[in-house]
């Protein structure tokens, strides 16, 4: 999709930053594993001075970045047992996106990463070609997960940030005012979304218990931290340690 609206074969796109690294790589930083603290830091982050950075990156390759919208932090499901600690995945089949990072963040805490095309997993947990997942609330609740995994870990092992992005070649061609519509509506959009997220944080995890769901709310991430430190790497070896210094330092 992202190739469509560098081509122009589509107008909009909201994405999430797995698929858009291979575009702008220095995306893959937001990837990083417990990077963020919590909402209001990855929210401040990519308001702020850092995420208006990202934007004019993305820029420069064939796609106009509008605005940061997100999908939640991502947390992990299964159909085998409760995950309280690292131990816990040992062995466990985990579906994720093809990224680099999450794979070598769930290699490095024990999981199997069984990188597969979203429209594919759910068939797959169904099937049991693998045995779990990572996804926010939010993607849980609408594919209705609970129809075939038995577990949520509620680990927030990575915030899940979404670009939305517009096609130069429909945004080149629009006047000053129309752009302004553009960026007005994104900017709402993004609002939209997070209020959304906030009341699933809450809603969606009842929704979850409700349909069957064995949920583990308090779980102690720093050993899960402490082992998913080692994919750092995988962006910290080619681009350094600068960007993610400066996403920690963010109030």
């Amino acid at each position: 999709m992202i190739e469509g609206l560098q081509i122009g074969s589509l107008d909009v796109v909201i994405t999430s930053t797995g698929p858009l690294g291979n575009f702008v790589p220095e995306v893959f930083a937001l990837d990083l594993p417990f990077l963020f603290r919590d909402y209001d830091h990855a929210r401040n982050t990519l308001d702020g001075e850092i995420g208006q950075e990202l934007l004019a990156k993305i820029g420069e390759n064939e796609l106009v970045g509008l605005a940061w919208s997100e999908n939640g932090f991502r947390h992990v499901t299964n159909s085998q047992r409760a995950v309280n600690t690292p131990a816990d995945l040992d062995g466990l089949k985990l579906r994720t996106m093809e990224n680099r990072v999450h794979m070598t963040a769930f290699s490095a805490m024990g999981a199997w990463p069984t990188p597969m095309a979203f429209p594919e997993l759910f068939t797959a947990l169904q099937q049991g070609v693998v045995d779990g997942q990572e996804n926010p609330v939010t993607v849980i609740t609408a594919t209705k997960f609970w129809e075939v995994q038995k577990f949520v870990s509620l680990t927030g092992h990575v915030y899940s940030p979404a670009a939305i992005l517009a096609s130069p070649i429909l945004y080149d061609e629009l006047s000053d005012e129309q752009k302004g519509w553009f960026d007005e509506a994104a900017t709402a959009s993004a609002a939209a979304t997070r209020a959304e997220v906030n009341r699933l944080e809450e809603a969606g995890v009842a929704l979850l218990r409700e349909n069957g769901m064995e949920v583990t709310a308090d779980i102690d991430k720093v050993p899960f931290a402490a082992l998913a430190e080692a994919s750092n790497s995988v962006y910290t070896d080619e681009y350094g340690t600068g960007m993610v210094d400066r996403i920690k330092a963010v109030e």
